[in-house]
């Protein structure tokens, strides 16, 4: 009897929502200040450069992803260009962001909820909270793939509306003489809102990892990858503006988005606000189970990691070891507050996979993979020019990042290469004759 194999329910717009889940999390709500905080009234231009360097990342991952149907996304395609020791910590590299994020973002959550309800944010009442929270996402991922993408496209659909009617709503105080002057920045402050906005954007590049359970993924993931980032690339733009017409000196906000919905719509707007935070977070921890459980999956597929990950459901074709392992890590890290420390790996997580895919991009264009690898279904105009900027773009992150990211990002690669090289003589040891296994 054959094993079970996972499902391919997901369509283009599934993907597309586990995109903009991934990227629309908590971070929106208070961006406006942030952002503001470092450059003035370029904060929108800032966001509109980083909205175009990421289409430039994107399109080179919708062009090698056109090449791939399994799971994996990054992994498998730095694989297929560079080989296994690179593949393996470009994966591990995301399944480590992964499940940090995951504990980052509930962490959030619990702080938006004790807002109205203080005893979630400390102790038993917050313990709880997590704990629900995290294993009632891991259920559902349990259950199905089709399950999981129907909550991540209901929370993704949920998170949109209150932002699309604060834009909306709030296109009547747009003020173009109050954001017409631009103070000037110094080079520190022009680094400081490029490195958080590349952040702002970040998580993009998980669309290819569910791959394995679409429908028609070498047609869909182009899509995916470029509607994400035009719609992310308006709300950010859009939800910007707006905030900074409303309220005179949004840097001082420690909640803009919500004092700008006071400001507008009354209480009533703010509240709106308020839980759309909620419910962003709390969709952006689904896609985060969904995709962090398929990539410590496809590394255990390919024999990289003990095959217990790569195990399928019987009845519900999940990766359910995956999945469970995941969040419970996840979990873990949510109540011991590690997360907090990890953060500082994202950094060096994201130029390691946006910087390996773009180059895989170009690499795998080359005639030594002709009959290799699938032809491109998608390949992005200009020749090499937009990956090589992809790629430039990419390299920011190593300029723009301080020590403790560097640090930090390096650890976890180290971390990473020893794993490498502990499996590969755990998988000798198995070979050998006379070896217990």
């Amino acid at each position: 009897m054959s094993e079970p194999t996972l499902r391919r329910t997901l369509g283009r717009w599934d993907l597309t929502a586990i995109g903009v889940n991934q990227v629309i999390g908590g971070a929106i709500f208070l961006m406006p200040a942030d952002v503001a905080r470092q450059v003035g009234n370029w904060a929108p231009y800032v966001l509109l450069a980083i909205g175009a360097a990421s289409m430039c990342v994107a399109l080179s991952f919708a062009e090698v992803g056109s090449r791939f149907e399994g799971t994996g996304g990054p992994y498998l395609y730095t694989r297929a260009a560079f080989g296994r020791f690179v593949a393996f910590e470009v994966g591990w590299m995301q399944w480590f962001t992964r499940v940090a994020s995951q504990a980052s973002v509930a962490n959030g959550l619990a702080l938006a909820v004790g807002f109205y309800w203080p005893s979630m944010t400390t102790g038993l009442g917050r313990a709880t909270l997590l704990t629900t929270l995290t294993l009632t996402l891991l259920l559902i991922n349990v259950r199905g793939i089709r399950q999981s993408a129907a909550v991540v496209d209901a929370l993704t659909a949920s998170k949109l509306i209150p932002l699309f009617a604060f834009v909306l709503g709030g296109l009547v105080f747009v003020r173009p003489d109050r954001l017409a002057t631009v103070p000037p920045v110094t080079l520190e402050q022009a680094s400081t809102a490029a490195l958080l906005t590349i952040f702002v954007y970040g998580g993009y590049d998980v669309i290819g990892v569910p791959a394995g359970e679409g429908k028609d993924p070498r047609r869909d993931i182009p899509f995916a990858f470029i509607a994400t980032i035009v719609l992310v690339t308006m709300v950010f733009v859009l939800t910007q503006v707006v905030t900074m017409s409303a309220l005179p000196d949004v840097a001082a906000s420690r909640t803009p988005m919500a004092d700008a919905a006071l400001v507008m719509f009354g209480a009533a707007g703010a509240m709106m606000i308020s839980v759309g935070s909620v419910v962003s977070m709390t969709g952006n921890n689904a896609g985060q189970v969904l995709t962090g459980s398929r990539m410590l999956y496809a590394l255990a597929e390919h024999n990289e990691l003990p095959r217990w990950f790569a195990r399928v459901h019987p009845h519900y074709r999940t990766p359910a070891n995956s999945v469970i392992f995941s969040s419970l890590v996840a979990l873990v890290l949510m109540l011991s507050g590690s997360f907090v420390f990890l953060a500082a790996v994202s950094a060096v997580a994201r130029l390691v996979t946006y910087t390996g895919a773009c180059a895989a991009t170009l690499m795998l264009r080359r005639p030594q993979f002709e009959g290799k690898v699938e032809r491109a279904t998608f390949v992005v105009p200009g020749g090499a020019l937009i990956p090589a900027l992809a790629i430039a773009s990419s390299m920011l992150i190593l300029v723009l990042a301080n020590r403790a990211q560097l640090l930090g990002g390096g650890a976890a690669l180290a971390v990473g290469a020893l794993l490498f090289t502990l499996n590969d003589r755990f998988k000798q040891s198995e070979n050998v004759p006379g070896v217990s296994r």
